[in-house]
Order: structure tokens, then C-alpha cells, then sequence
């Protein structure tokens, strides 16, 4: 046999076992549950209740989260959400006893100072759960359903403009700022979808937190008393997030259809 026939009927054999090999991977994974790392970024709104809602109308929070999800589907995750919202409640009556009749903080011009306050915040937090497949596009998209634990810490962010109020500078601010913080619970129920195409992963789903939080002041200016109130302190709301998985292969070559 001449060598050029013996390299044709290698390279041959070669590309037609290449070829039932892919198949037969592509057989064996289409319907496979694989173990998939994540990292996500995330938003999310939410609404206050219990406590919370005394203080501070609606949030928004947006922050990084790396997931783990098993080849038994099992979800492993931890995050950090950083809050902030514009709605504080109860902004008139923690400078009610260094305002005028008239509502205004005078500065050290002797000008009313521009003043104004935000709601600011983080929420560390670990959560797993299961997530349950559905049939398309594949069963590492699903109805994914989380529980755990976090730390939620929230305050009012004072500022004035060019820092023109001694009142409000270092110390005093931190007597009307209402830091708080504590231990929270979190559970998550929503939709995932990991696509075959690796184009279009992401999530939807409700949120709720439910901290136990307490004043880290040892003083309220305005109360002129410390805050030793135990607090709980609720949010509920959507959060969505893009999802960027980490896998060696597109999950095409996984999911065959």
C-alpha cells in the first residue's frame, strides 16, 4: 500500500472518530446538570417595611455576587449589595432643634445652609437553595429558590453644601445620622436562564430581608437621649442581575437541540 493511502486512511479514521466522539458528548450533555461557577452583577429595588419604613421610603441597590451552582443543582452564593435612596422621612424632625421657625439650619455665614439627606446603606449576605429545571433551554435554567443570612447596616447621609454648617461637621453629624446595623435573614424565589447561545444569562425574582438591627450611636442629638430601641427592620422588592458564567466550552457544545 502506497504511504499516502495509509496517511489518507488515518487522518480519515482520525476525523470520523473526532466526529462520533462530539456526537456522543453532545448526546450525553444535552440533558446533563453540569456544576457551573457564576459571578453577577446585580440591581434591585426595594420596599421598606416594620421599622424601616418609619425612617426611609423606596431603595435601589446595586453590587457584585459570586454563585456556585452544583451538578445536583444546588446554588451556592454570597454577595454585597450597596443601598441608597432619596425619600428620608423623618429628615425634618431629627434638625428640629437647631433649625429656625422657618425651617432652615443657619451656617456660619449666617446664610441658611443647603442641607440635604439621603438614605445609605450595605447588605452582606450568603444564600443556597436548589434551583428546579424546567424542560427549555436546557436544565441549568429554572425556578431557583434561596434562603440565608446577611448584615444589613443603613444610616442617613447628611452633606452640606461646601460644609458650610458647624452643626452638621464630624461628631454632631454622627448624633443625627441614626446608624444602624444587625443580623438579617434573606430568601430569593425567582427565574434563571443560562442560554445555549452563552449570550443571554440572567435573573429575575422577589427579595425579602428581615434584619434585627439596633442604633450603633451612643447618643441622638435631636432625642437628646441614646437609641437603645431593638428594631426590625423589613425590605421587599424585585432583583434582577446579569450573569456571567464561568465554563471552558459555550454552552452549546452542552446542550444539543
Amino acid at each position: 500500500m502506497q504511504p499516502h493511502f495509509r496517511y489518507l486512511i488515518i487522518i480519515g479514521s482520525l476525523i470520523i472518530y473526532s466526529g462520533l466522539q462530539h456526537v456522543k458528548a453532545q448526546n450525553y450533555l444535552k440533558d446533563s446538570v453540569i456544576s457551573i461557577p457564576m459571578v453577577s452583577a446585580r440591581v434591585s429595588s426595594h420596599l421598606p417595611g416594620a421599622d424601616l419604613a418609619k425612617r426611609f421610603g423606596v431603595s435601589f441597590a446595586v453590587g457584585p455576587a459570586f454563585t456556585w451552582k452544583t451538578d445536583n443543582n444546588w446554588v451556592w452564593e454570597a454577595g454585597f449589595d450597596y443601598i441608597f435612596g432619596n425619600n428620608v422621612k423623618i429628615k425634618d424632625s431629627i434638625f428640629r432643634l437647631i433649625q429656625t421657625s422657618h425651617d432652615f439650619i443657619i451656617d456660619g455665614n449666617g446664610t441658611p445652609a443647603d442641607v440635604s439627606t439621603q438614605e445609605r446603606g450595605y447588605f452582606f449576605y450568603a444564600r443556597t437553595g436548589k434551583l428546579i429545571p424546567f424542560k427549555k433551554p436546557n436544565p441549568n435554567s429554572g425556578l431557583l429558590m434561596m434562603a440565608g443570612g446577611g448584615f444589613l447596616i443603613h444610616k442617613i447621609a447628611i452633606s452640606v453644601l461646601e460644609n458650610t454648617a458647624p452643626q452638621l461637621r464630624g461628631d454632631y453629624k454622627r448624633g443625627y445620622d441614626r446608624l444602624t446595623a444587625g443580623p438579617s435573614l434573606t430568601q430569593f424565589i425567582g427565574y434563571q436562564h443560562l442560554s445555549n447561545s452563552r449570550k443571554y444569562n440572567f435573573f429575575v425574582g422577589l427579595e425579602i430581608q428581615e434584619a434585627f438591627t439596633h442604633s450603633l450611636r451612643d447618643y441622638d442629638f435631636d432625642r437628646m437621649a441614646p437609641d437603645k430601641q431593638k428594631r426590625v427592620d423589613l425590605l421587599i422588592g424585585l432583583k434582577a442581575g446579569w450573569i456571567l458564567p464561568i465554563y471552558g466550552r459555550a454552552p452549546k457544545e452542552y446542550y444539543y437541540y
